[in-house]
């Protein structure tokens, strides 16, 4: 049996809560004790509430921030600490949430793609090739090397954004919400060419969102967090037919729908309590 693309191990995160003279008063438990892992080619879609600490297992998984405990293994090896650095920045990739905040606007489309080119050595007199084929992979002219970011429609620049990604030519992909800025004629696109991408390059995907919509055609196994904690776990389909949760089920039934027949098929539930993340 191959060990996984990614495996999270009893991940914690907490930050400490301060009051007014900023003396730490307690924490909160922004990631508690999380697990899952991904098998290579997979997609691996997180979904939970805004709060609910899927942005920071995606920054833990990034090295933008330290775990307060627990480990990460990218294809067997740790990069919970430095010493996984290399491993990491050459195997996973991140596309953010804001395309628009993501790219520095002072630069080209080409340079913003080159900077990872140069990170990793890549030859400087291939780089205008290299970035003309990342364009191509994402469906954009290599024209578009000679714009800045404030040129480009919301699509266009996710699309930047994931030929940027995909420069160190990575194994794993971290999407944090990659077409929640976007309309959602666009989304649909997005969703497409990622799908098309992971195919063509073999690739492994992280897919998290708070929208259970749009891994029901693009995940193959979901996790909903809740409060930092992994509630419920399975295949799509499992999850979409058979929801264990409340909250679970509370997400599917936000889902919008546009006919009578996907009307009748939402989980019909009474309200449920809400929770905060809680002072230690």
């Amino acid at each position: 049996m191959s060990r996984p693309m990614l495996e999270i191990i009893d991940l914690c995160k907490n930050f400490p809560v301060r009051n007014a003279f900023g003396r730490r008063i307690g924490e909160v438990k922004a990631v508690n004790h999380v697990s899952f892992s991904i098998a290579h080619g997979e997609v691996y879609g997180l979904v939970g509430e805004s709060g609910s600490g899927k942005s920071t297992v995606a920054r833990m998984i990034m090295g933008l921030t330290d775990p307060t405990s627990g480990d990460i293994l990218l294809d067997g090896e740790s990069i919970a600490t430095g010493r996984g650095v290399s491993a990491r920045s050459r195997k996973v990739q991140m596309v953010f949430q804001n395309p628009g905040s993501s790219l520095n606007p002072r630069r080209t489309v080409g340079q913003s793609i080159a900077v990872p080119l140069d990170a990793h050595s890549h030859p400087r007199a291939d780089r205008g090739r290299r970035v003309a084929e990342l364009l191509e992979m994402v469906e954009l002219p290599a024209s578009f090397a000679q714009r800045y970011p404030h040129e480009l429609s919301g699509g266009q620049k996710q699309r930047v954004a994931i030929a940027r990604a995909l420069a160190a030519a990575p194994e794993l992909l971290v999407l944090d919400e990659p077409t929640s800025a976007l309309d959602v004629s666009v989304q649909a696109k997005v969703i497409d060419l990622l799908v098309d991408l992971r195919r063509r390059l073999k690739l492994t995907f992280l897919f998290i969102s708070h929208d259970l919509s749009l891994m029901r055609n693009f995940a193959q196994v979901v996790g909903v967090l809740y409060c930092g904690r992994i509630i419920e776990t399975g295949a799509t389909t499992e999850i979409f037919a058979n929801p264990a949760h409340d909250c679970t089920r509370l997400l599917l039934a936000s889902v919008p729908v546009i006919s009578a027949e996907e009307e009748a098929m939402r989980p019909v539930i009474s309200p449920i309590d809400g929770e905060v993340p809680t002072y230690d």
